[in-house]
């Protein structure tokens, strides 16, 4: 409507011209109005656009002093969003857009936080208004498939080929975490994926999302994954096999992502620190950074939150009758007597607190009171699918494994390569 009002004046002015023959098309075309151009839930031509990246070192009231709002502002508007959006967790590197007015002011109204290429967050002072919100971006979604068998290991056969790390943890820390040992995979070992690729824009591919169906083939033996909600009321998806079995177990594999193991449970180990005697080692050592998270590997109840001796800052989780874990050395504890943890909630952050060589947790786990190696439990899976609901689970995984079983191997010398 308005770009028709600006039309009608321009034509109007132009036919009241003596001898004026310009036509309506000719007025039309000399007349340049741009685009509405909406994003982040805003016409972008009502604004100066002003598009950065947060400096080292540089604050939320910076940028905004640097826009021209004052401290007072500033500070009104920090205190309104806190519960949001806290201004003190904004990091160098992060890109950010300013919405400023489009007069001589060039005041800023509205600032855009863009935590990745999918997620950001509007802190909208625009008159009086000052309010904070989360956003994503729209993501289009295309299932992919992938194949392979693997020659050397999963890990660099999926680098090679120029697929997601995402994908090696999501099978090898995820979906077959307590099924396969991918340290000791087999030469011909073979796998397939359904798997979903995220994009922007329909084209800038922004990183993986659930991974549907997996098949893998260890030793020959076939081991099938169907990601499923077989709990109503949690809602909670989990991978099944292709006869309803739980793959996951009722502990993770280990209480640290993305971690390794710097030293086994050991009675005999010997320390030359020590004079070369035999002093046991509990535990399992997990090294990582100073301040990586520390998860609880089961449900349980926090049982001892301290600081004591050669153990330093520990939590220790007693999970039900039978089982209870400690986790050793943390820099800080999470969680305190009392607290009720799910699996995989932050407890505590790794550290070198107590008796410590080097940044690691010391990852205990007794069973029946008696301290043992849990790499080396059977132990128990998840709660297993409920025999009403298998049958519909049935006819959900069958067009599925139809789909899986037609994805054919394609090897390139041996090496993984992918099937879209």
């Amino acid at each position: 409507m308005k770009k028709l009002i600006v039309l009608l004046t321009l034509i109007l002015v132009f036919s009241c011209k003596e001898d004026s023959k310009i036509s309506i098309s000719d007025a039309a075309s000399s007349l340049s109005i741009p685009e509405d151009v909406y994003k982040y839930g805003f016409n972008l031509n009502n604004f100066k656009v002003i598009n950065d990246t947060i400096k080292p070192g540089e604050n939320f009231s910076e940028i905004l002093d640097r826009n021209h709002i004052d401290f007072p502002k500033v500070l009104e508007i920090v205190n309104k969003i806190k519960d949001t959006f806290n201004v003190r967790r904004i990091r160098s590197g992060i890109p950010y857009t300013i919405l400023a007015k489009k007069d001589s002011t060039e005041q800023a109204e509205i600032f855009i936080y863009k935590h990745s290429k999918v997620k950001y967050t509007v802190v909208n002072f625009k008159d009086s208004i000052i309010a904070a919100y989360n956003g994503k971006v729209p993501v289009k979604v295309e299932w992919k498939t992938a194949s392979g068998v693997i020659n050397t290991n999963l890990s660099e056969a999926m680098e090679e080929q120029g697929l997601s790390s995402y994908l090696t943890f999501k099978m090898a820390d995820d979906i077959y975490a307590w099924t396969i040992d991918f340290s000791r995979l087999q030469k011909e070992d073979k796998f397939k994926l359904i798997y979903e690729q995220l994009y922007i824009n329909d084209t800038i591919p922004v990183g993986i999302g659930e991974v549907k169906a997996a098949y893998f083939e260890h030793g020959g033996k076939p081991f099938y994954a169907f990601k499923y909600t077989a709990d109503s009321i949690l809602d909670i998806p989990d991978y099944f096999d292709d006869e309803a079995t739980n793959l996951r177990r009722q502990f993770l594999k280990m209480p640290v992502k993305f971690s390794r193991i710097s030293s086994r449970y050991n009675l005999k180990r010997r320390i030359a620190y020590y004079g070369n005697k035999i002093r046991a080692h509990k535990g399992t050592d997990f090294a990582a950074p100073i301040g990586t998270e520390i998860m609880s590997t089961a449900n349980g109840t926090v049982v001892e939150s301290a600081r004591k001796g050669g153990n330093g800052n520990y939590v220790k989780v007693r999970h039900n009758g039978t089982y209870s874990t400690q986790y050793l050395h943390m820099s800080k504890r999470a969680v305190k007597v009392g607290d009720v943890v799910k699996q995989g909630d932050v407890i505590g952050y790794i550290g070198m607190t107590g008796n410590t060589a080097g940044p690691h947790v010391c990852y205990r786990f007794w069973k029946n009171g008696a301290q043992v190696d849990p790499l080396k439990q059977k132990l128990p899976a998840a709660e297993p699918m409920k025999e009403n609901i298998k049958p519909v689970y049935f006819d959900f995984i069958k067009p599925i494994k139809e789909e899986l079983n037609a994805i054919k191997y394609s090897t390139i010398n041996n090496e993984i390569i992918v099937s879209n």
